[in-house]
């Protein structure tokens, strides 16, 4: 299986609005449902169907239901999600690792799947988040248009924003449709994408621990 392994910006040059409230822009006009289902069918002309046979007729309508689901990510606000944590750790001071996140989210370039697995761990300091809320976490950012270097940056940029841990270790693994059933069409590459923030970015043996344990799984 081939690996294209890509670098990430720095923390730095992700702005916090990013993660402190859902991507819906109040000022941006959105188009309504009507007209959205009228763009599907004009797409459905362009590829030389009809949109008025019976097996297309309900098409429209079930595409922007379908967009409804796959985008809800913009909806919805990272911070909420993390905001709530607990501080009976026992003064538990390693860090937490949520491996083998499944997502699945769209490139931005040609709206088209790419999925695989999350593996996110960060270093607390005295407070956790629960385990679910990073997975929640990774599911909001995959909910969106993205490239997998900002989705790998916006779920690392989150919980460093909001949770201010010591640290924190990203690693994004999936395959690209846009790349696997269409132009080189190279089906099984899989692209790799790390970010890693405090502790980790500072300290080889957390990092070292960190992709480890995350290869230890297979």
């Amino acid at each position: 299986m081939d690996a294209i392994i890509k670098q990430l910006r720095t923390p730095s040059e992700i702005p916090a609005s990013e993660f402190q409230a859902s991507a819906i822009q109040a000022d941006l006009p959105r188009p309504s449902r009507e007209e959205a289902e009228l763009a599907v069918k004009t797409l459905l002309a362009y590829i030389g169907e009809n949109p008025a046979r019976e097996g297309l007729l309900d098409t429209p309508r079930r595409v922007v239901e379908a967009y409804d689901e796959l985008f809800q990510g913009y909806h919805l606000c990272p911070a909420e999600v993390l905001n709530r944590t607990f501080g009976e750790t026992a003064g538990y001071d390693d860090f937490v690792l949520v491996r083998d996140i499944p997502f699945t989210s769209h490139c931005e370039h040609h709206v088209m799947p790419f999925y695989g697995k999350a593996h996110v761990a960060y270093t607390p300091v005295e407070r956790v988040v629960g385990l679910s809320k990073l997975a929640r976490l990774v599911d909001i950012f995959a909910h969106r248009l993205q490239t997998q270097e900002h989705l790998t940056a916006q779920i690392a940029g989150a919980i460093d924003t909001v949770l201010k841990p010591r640290g924190v270790a990203v690693l994004v693994e999936a395959e690209h449709t846009c790349m696997s059933v269409r132009g080189v069409a190279k089906h099984g590459a899989s692209t790799l994408t790390t970010r890693f923030t405090g502790v980790f970015r500072n300290n080889p043996d957390d990092q070292n621990r960190f992709l480890n344990l995350v290869r230890d799984k297979r």
